[in-house]
């Protein structure tokens, strides 16, 4: 699948969980406030781009 498609099935398929989550009136496993979000969105950005960028090191290998 095109990573477009998989996007949005991502999107549909955490649609449906939040709408799930609230139908039965429990609270999402998620950060709740805007603010919350943002920073998820930010460690996934910073990751990606230290990834882009080729830095790094490999902390497993280093302690084994």
């Amino acid at each position: 699948m095109s990573p477009p498609v998989v996007a949005l099935l991502a999107l549909l398929t955490g649609f449906l969980a939040g709408a799930a989550f609230a139908f039965v009136g429990v609270p999402i496993p998620a950060p709740p406030e805007l603010a919350g979000v943002l920073g998820i969105v930010g460690i996934y950005l910073g990751f990606k781009t230290v990834e882009f960028l080729g830095v790094g090191i490999d902390l497993l290998g280093a302690f084994g």
